[in-house]
């Protein structure tokens, strides 16, 4: 599953390094290199003159300094370089280092967002100590954005409910998710999530796992649930179809391991299928 490596160690001050590990962005979209996907090497970053508060500090990865920064405009990428989204790369990369890719960008696109005040429009500084951007005027401390999201497997009976999201760009049937409102605890969300989207009211919640997405920037939090009450009802501006899966019934095929989704579904699907 995408997570956090063991060898990896976060920092919140940037280190001298002869030999960085360098995460570039441009909307979303990772530089490497077209022949190998390689990242950048020291001597390509250095010609890209970029201001050094665009290059951000993100962590030991094998004891090697990983940093994180963006570019302006596509056509930056400099010859046999170009641009590949993370999902692009799963299976290609090595799982470590897709994984603080992940994170990189996260911290990437805070950077970048924050360079001014949202309050008073003033510019910002990196405080010390914690990783945060501060208004140089009024004080207003920004943190990178985590958006939390509930996934959830409906169990009823020896079945299991796994829905077609009308918003995914693959059409595959997964367990239901959403975010997190104001004022809301994840348990809430379960609750009026399966509701809106489907009609059916659970019970018997039990926390799965978490993992972090960074699509852009979420923190997905995983639960099984029974089914209490309810026929399905989908919502269409949510659910394109929503089905119980059986120990007797073709389930979807199985994918890579690189989302809580997969390890949420596979965990429960019946022997064979």
């Amino acid at each position: 599953m995408l997570q956090t490596p063991a060898s990896f160690t976060p920092l919140l001050v940037p280190q001298e390094s002869a030999d960085p590990l360098s995460f570039l962005f441009h909307a979303g979209r990772l530089l490497v290199r077209d022949a190998d996907l390689a990242l950048p090497d020291p001597e390509v970053v250095r010609s890209l003159r970029l201001d050094p508060q665009r290059l951000q500090p993100v962590g030991l990865l094998g004891g090697r300094y990983a940093r994180a920064g963006w570019l302006d405009d596509e056509a930056q990428a400099p010859a046999g370089y170009g641009w590949r989204g993370l999902r692009s790369l799963f299976g290609e990369l090595d799982e470590a280092l897709v994984a603080v890719a992940g994170r990189a960008f996260q911290i990437a696109e805070w950077a970048r967002t924050h360079r001014f005040c949202g309050v008073c429009g003033s510019g910002t500084a990196l405080a010390a100590g914690e990783r945060s951007f501060k208004c140089t005027n009024c004080g207003h401390t920004a943190y990178p954005r985590i958006s939390p999201a509930m996934m959830v497997l409906v169990r009823k009976g020896d079945s299991f409910l796994l829905a077609q999201h009308a918003q995914y760009t693959v059409k595959r049937f997964v367990p239901l998710a959403g975010f997190v409102e104001a004022g809301e605890s994840i348990e809430e969300t379960v609750h009026r999530e399966v509701f809106e989207e489907v009609g059916l009211r659970v019970h018997n919640l039990r926390y799965f796992g978490s993992q972090s997405w960074p699509f852009p920037h979420s923190l997905m939090i995983a639960f099984t649930a029974d089914y209490l009450e309810g026929e399905i009802r989908t919502d269409p501006n949510e659910i394109v179809e929503a089905r119980w899966f059986g120990p007797d019934d073709e389930w979807p095929e199985r994918v890579p391991q690189m989302s809580i989704s997969s390890m949420l579904v596979d965990a429960h699907r019946p022997p064979g299928r």
